[in-house]
């Protein structure tokens, strides 16, 4: 009787202490939908996960149906008072209405939010932006990606409603103007991130608020934006700590915008596949100066030669280790071998495909 009692305490000791912690340590690793699934297993197990606050800060209703209501059921749940990241990317079912019910029924639920992901959630209006950034003071990283119904009022909302943002997302926000980066240069002038592709509407002007006034950006993103020039690329170089720059497509810019642009000494990335006007001495300018390049694609610019890939080859080849020269007709080809000689950290190399 004595050791059948003393197995049956251990038993108790191992469940309530290494089971928990063993679940402690694999729900942090399991998707969310998994971690639900774990709660119907059993009783015991249901109260062991939910008492660990830590296990449930993110709701992530990526490509879910129904999402509106989805996440309105989640937010009554007293485990999810904390959360602190929400995704919702590529929901079906999530509209305006879904968001002002969240401001109303769980307006103390995102206290703590810190990340927002509402990518191509087509249906969310600037009314809707409105009120779900009215409950979330704490809000850090907001991606908008792809919504054709916000305009600059969605951006006015933000910035009354949520002053820490530190990384933006409004590629392919379509109604965006001048105004809307104004707004974004006056209010986050700390600002680590900012994409605005395909931002069609947005000119010279709007860029250069934002490159004069939030110059701790380490990422911007101007993807398939061609209509700025030199006026707003030569600004570039007031972004000291700027290490990812996307300018694909930026037809406009020529060998002098890239040199202001070279002075930015800590880019590791720089994407300029189609920037067709840079010649050779734009990339040698680069290449001087930016010696800490790992990603440069040059795809598609008929103007550089094999002298820009020898001055790279002299200066980036410790840190480079993906260049796409694909198109690049003036670039002749090479062995695997001869490649590595002149690139020994490169892994990815296009060329003439």
């Amino acid at each position: 009787m004595e050791a059948k009692k003393v197995t049956e305490e251990e038993e108790e000791t191992w469940r309530r202490e290494i089971v928990t912690s063993v679940m402690r340590i694999v729900s942090t690793r399991l998707p969310q939908r998994d971690l639900v699934s774990l709660l119907l297993v059993s009783n015991w197990l249901y109260r062991t996960l939910v008492a660990y606050p830590s296990i449930w800060l993110n709701i992530d209703l990526r490509e879910m149906t129904n999402a509106g209501d989805r996440l309105l059921a989640a937010l009554s749940l007293p485990r999810y008072r904390q959360v602190k990241h929400i995704n919702l990317e590529f929901a079906q079912g999530i509209e305006d209405s879904h968001l002002k019910l969240v401001k109303s029924r769980c307006h103390d639920a995102l206290l703590s939010l810190e990340c927002l992901n509402l990518n191509v959630c087509q249906k969310i209006s600037d009314s809707g932006i409105e009120a779900i950034t009215s409950i979330c003071p704490k809000l850090k990283i907001i991606s908008i990606y792809w919504n054709v119904r916000v305009t600059d009022d969605c951006i006015r909302h933000l910035v009354k409603n949520c002053r820490y943002i530190i990384d933006l997302n409004i590629s392919g926000c379509k109604g965006l103007t001048d105004k809307g980066m104004q707004l974004v240069a006056e209010s986050y002038q700390g600002i680590e991130s900012l994409n605005i592709t395909r931002c069609v509407k947005v000119t010279d002007d709007g860029l250069l608020q934002v490159l004069q006034k939030c110059c701790a950006l380490q990422t911007l993103n101007l993807y398939a934006l061609s209509g700025f020039t030199d006026k707003a690329y030569k600004k570039i170089s007031l972004l000291a700590d700027l290490r990812f720059l996307d300018l694909c497509g930026a037809q406009n810019i020529s060998d002098e915008g890239l040199a202001h642009i070279a002075k930015c000494n800590k880019l590791e990335s720089l994407n300029l596949t189609w920037c067709v006007r840079i010649t050779d001495a734009g990339v040698i300018t680069l290449a001087n100066s930016c010696t800490s390049l790992e990603f440069l694609s040059l795809f598609g610019i008929v103007g550089v030669t094999d002298r820009c890939l020898e001055a790279l080859s002299q200066t980036c080849s410790a840190t480079l280790t993906t260049l796409d020269v694909n198109g690049c007709i003036g670039i002749k080809r090479r062995s695997r071998e001869e490649l590595l000689q002149m690139f020994p950290r490169v892994t990815c190399f296009k060329v003439h495909s």
